[in-house]
């Protein structure tokens, strides 16, 4: 379930290419070849960028999604606490039930009494609750609590590019 770590070697190339497509994820890689070039004396080809990020894109480096507008949808938190007595015989089921869900849009396990969150996407608060109706009637058995948030205002959604600072480079 846990993905694993790419097998990459960043170069200092790499990093500031990072940086700056998160600045701009839609950001050509002709124009990423100037801002390269005047932003950080880099004097390289837009096809070798072009072939840096698809490389990097197919090692995992990165991850794309396309994220609708929260205009469209509801956005929802949710939090499954467990019902330890029913739980190893039914986890599996239930985790690709929710990990495959169209609604998904982030799914991630952490600690605490609640260990699976879910942030999830639907047309309307009905459809919500339909989907909650309809994963207790699937897999009830193995979850003793759903909590639920309404995400009422995505106030920032992306990478700071300075983050990518902190990745090893090689020499």
């Amino acid at each position: 379930m846990t993905a694993e770590e790419p097998d990459w070697e960043f170069k200092e190339r790499d990093i500031l290419i990072l940086q700056e497509l998160a600045r701009d994820p839609q950001i050509s890689s002709r124009n990423l070849t100037q801002v390269l070039a005047e932003k950080y004396d880099i004097d390289v080809s837009h096809v070798t960028v072009s072939e840096s990020i698809r490389e990097m894109r197919d090692a995992g480096v990165f991850r794309e999604a396309i994220i609708p507008n929260e205009a469209y949808f509801i956005f929802a938190l949710f939090e499954f606490k467990f019902n330890p007595e029913h739980f190893a015989d039914e986890w599996r089921d239930a985790m690709e039930y929710i990990r495959n869900d169209e609604n998904t849009l982030l799914y991630f396990l952490s600690d605490g009494e609640y260990q699976w969150k879910s942030v999830m996407m639907f047309p309307s608060r009905d459809a919500e609750s339909q989907w909650i109706h309809e994963f207790y009637k699937e897999h009830g058995a193995v979850i003793d609590n759903l909590r639920n948030s309404v995400v009422t205002n995505v106030l920032k959604f992306g990478t700071n590019p300075e983050l990518f600072e902190n990745l090893p480079q090689s020499d």
